[in-house]
């Protein structure tokens, strides 16, 4: 073990769309001092005044639909020598599996490209969740829909673009070909949301961690207000489910509980860290060092026994940009 840790002691990470994830950043670093590595943070990016500029350094590129985005990539990859690549948003994630496939050196904890298409697809992913028998909201056609419904953007993200709709009416407000364009369920108004910060494991495909958190506040679909709560239904449900669609490394799931019939709910499944997981890694599931581990060939050692009520809040801190510096 000391001699793969001497021939990795500066490990280089390569973010995708890691703009605001500083904290996350900081984490990755603090568990990189505890295993006796040195952890330098790159993150691609759109534009180059984004927060974690602070603390990595940022590589404008191209969108992720780019016809030249796994070439540009691949050009990160030799000229910064990277080590460990991690998806921050979603249309990165099968950009991250296809880097995967091409640079089997380099650690990327996703699943295959396959399986993160299905997932950022709604529609396509709540076909395969039917298929599995996994519970989620009652899903509907154009022409056969149950008021109240929500409709989500087929490939949208972070809450854009949502439409809660309580007749028919509502639908206008709709872009395009509803069919095409959204996934349509059944909208629950009495419910609480949850999400349930989990790691796989890579080298053995066990399940390293599954916090469920309340989600008690949230901004532009981002959490602001979150705290652990020990659910043994939604634990296994999570485990059940990480199984079932063969996951691997961080993934966030996502539910909510019908507060009128008590059942969970499955929402969606996003391969990849997501905003909140900082409250997790607090509450002792420390997703950090299982990447840094399994990025050196060890299996991560399993967080069993983290902490409930553990409750984080969030607030706004600025990154300001001059000619030669950053603050």
């Amino acid at each position: 073990m000391d001699k793969s840790f001497q021939r990795r002691r500066n490990v280089n990470i390569l973010f995708l769309g890691g703009a605001k994830r500083v904290s996350m950043a900081e984490q990755i670093e603090r568990a990189g001092k505890d295993l006796g590595m040195v952890v330098s943070i790159f993150s691609h990016e759109l534009d180059e005044c984004e927060p974690i500029a602070s603390v990595g350094k940022v590589i404008v590129g191209s969108k992720y639909t780019s016809p030249d985005i796994d070439a540009e990539l691949d050009e990160i990859i030799a000229t910064h020598d990277i080590h460990i690549v991690l998806p921050f948003i979603d249309p990165a994630i099968e950009v991250a599996a296809r880097c995967q496939e091409r640079h089997p050196e380099v650690f990327v904890p996703v699943p295959s490209a396959d399986v993160a298409r299905n997932m950022f697809d709604k529609t396509l992913s709540a076909r395969l969740f039917e298929q599995l028998e996994i519970a989620i909201p009652q899903t509907y056609t154009p022409d056969c829909i149950q008021y109240p419904a929500i409709l989500k953007p087929r490939l949208g993200s972070a809450s854009k673009g949502i439409i809660v709709a309580h007749s028919h009416d509502d639908l206008k407000t709709a872009s395009g070909d509803i069919a095409e364009n959204y996934l349509i369920q059944q909208y629950i108004a009495e419910r609480e949301e949850y999400t349930v910060d989990c790691y796989v494991g890579t080298q053995d495909g066990e399940v390293k961690c599954a916090v469920p958190r309340l989600r008690i506040a949230t901004a532009g679909g981002e959490v602001t207000k979150t705290e652990t709560r020990h659910i043994p239904q939604l634990e296994t449900a999570a485990h059940n489910i990480l199984k079932l669609l063969n996951l691997r490394g961080a993934v966030t799931l996502q539910f909510l509980r019908d507060l009128d019939t008590g059942h969970f709910l499955l929402m969606e499944v996003n391969p990849r860290l997501g905003g909140g997981v900082i409250c997790s890694i607090y509450a002792g599931a420390d997703i950090p060092r299982m990447i840094l581990e399994e990025s050196i060939g060890f299996n991560a050692v399993p967080a069993k026994d983290w902490n409930e009520g553990v409750l984080m809040t969030r607030y706004m801190k600025e990154v300001v940009f001059f000619n030669d510096s950053i603050i």
